[in-house]
């Protein structure tokens, strides 16, 4: 009787931690966000595709030198290539420099060593540069793009502000002449907009 007392309790402790294990579980997996492609409108989903054919297209504008440029950014910029360049430096200084019966093609200060990594530094700063210039004509062009979304926002909402003030009108409310909905009103002009902020940084340099 002693000895299944302990049993019993044992197997009731592994119970209930089973038990318990599986509520966590399960309440883990409720926690997580459950998103479908139904629950997705269709606005949403055809922005997403627009954004995708775009990618797509900026991708298949790209070169054969474009493709190259990246992935030699991408491997410079990564942590294998300081590892490679370590190693390769340690095995280079230890045969030149070590004490071991090998001949000698670039004793210190390694001037060989040096130019071959001078020349690797300027190709490398080549690549980044494409991919840079690259980056920024894609960036120039989505920033266009944005701009004339904005203007186009603003026209939209513009237009239902006048469509709001009509029915207010219609119904006979005093707007107590609203004079920043007057202001609101009226259209907005990028070119002025530029210029103000031109001016502004002009005058907060000098």
């Amino acid at each position: 009787m002693t000895t299944a007392q302990p049993s019993r309790d044992a197997k009731t402790a592994n119970a209930v931690a089973a038990t318990v294990a599986g509520t966590n579980r399960r309440e883990r997996t409720n926690s997580r966000p459950d998103v479908s492609n139904d629950e997705i409108s269709t606005a949403a989903a055809d922005s997403v595709a627009q954004i995708v054919k775009l990618e797509g297209r900026d991708r298949a504008d790209m070169g054969a030198a474009d493709h190259v440029a990246d992935v030699m950014t991408l491997f410079s910029g990564s942590m294998l290539f300081v590892y490679l360049h370590a190693l390769w430096f340690a095995i280079w200084i230890i045969v030149n420099e070590g004490p071991f019966p090998i001949t000698k093609f670039d004793p210190f200060p390694f001037g060989f060593l040096t130019m071959i990594v001078s020349l690797e530094a300027i190709f490398l700063s080549t690549f980044v540069l494409i991919s840079q210039n690259r980056q920024g004509m894609r960036a120039d062009r989505r920033s266009k793009v944005d701009l004339q979304i904005n203007m186009i926002s603003e026209q939209e909402v513009t237009k239902i502000m006048q469509m709001v003030s009509d029915i207010y009108e219609h119904l006979g409310l005093d707007d107590g002449h609203d004079s920043d909905l007057h202001e609101m009103l009226q259209p907005t002009h990028v070119g002025k907009l530029a210029d103000a902020v031109e001016v502004a940084e002009h005058e907060e340099i000098t």
